[in-house]
């Protein structure tokens, strides 16, 4: 018997498919798919390191405004650098309470305040007293003061003294960051 020589793998009588190229489709709609995906990985994972950034960057520029308030704390204490609190030190004190913008800061030129440069960060600070008028007569009605309690005599015939008062002060420090960023910070301070 004589068979017919067939190539090896095909039974007789089957006949191969024509390729018509739906694999490739297929193979390429899915390495699309997995590549927007990989991208929307990457794009958030760059959104979180830059939300992250952002808040070291905030909380540096804090940290740099504390030792800016802790500067103008220190120099109002000082009779030295601030003798009378009813005249005006250089451009970074006045005795009565500063014209404000829309925002609450004071209206003043920023670049003629006091610098100090810490690591990347420029600290300007302004301190203003919170005062109706330069030089009050009345400070207890005129000015923002804190009143300290005071213990009392348990002696009733003594008349009771006033109880002693301290200054109020309104100090508002900005922060310029390495990438221009600005925060600004208000602190009252107390003296007396």
């Amino acid at each position: 018997m004589n068979r017919p020589d067939f190539p090896r793998g095909r039974r007789a009588g089957t006949r191969r498919a024509p390729a018509r190229g739906v694999t490739i489709v297929v193979v390429l709609v899915l390495l699309s798919v997995m590549l927007l995906g990989g991208l929307a990985m990457a794009r958030m994972t760059e959104i979180g390191s830059m939300a992250a950034g952002n808040a070291a960057y905030r909380e540096a520029a804090l940290q740099a405004s504390e030792i800016g308030l802790n500067e103008v704390f220190a120099q109002l204490r000082n009779a030295g650098v601030v003798p009378d609190e009813d005249v005006a030190v250089g451009t970074w004190y006045q005795p009565s309470v500063a014209a404000t913008t829309a925002d609450g800061l004071p209206d003043i030129d920023w670049d003629t305040m006091p610098e100090m440069v810490i690591g990347q960060y420029r600290v300007r600070y302004f301190s203003d007293r919170i005062c109706q008028a330069a030089k009050p007569t009345d400070p207890l009605r005129e000015c923002l003061v804190k009143q300290m309690p005071q213990l009392a005599s348990a002696d009733f015939n003594k008349e009771k003294l006033d109880p002693p008062n301290a200054k109020q002060f309104r100090v508002t420090i900005r922060v310029t960051g390495p990438k221009g960023t600005q925060t600004w910070v208000q602190s009252m301070v107390t003296k007396g």
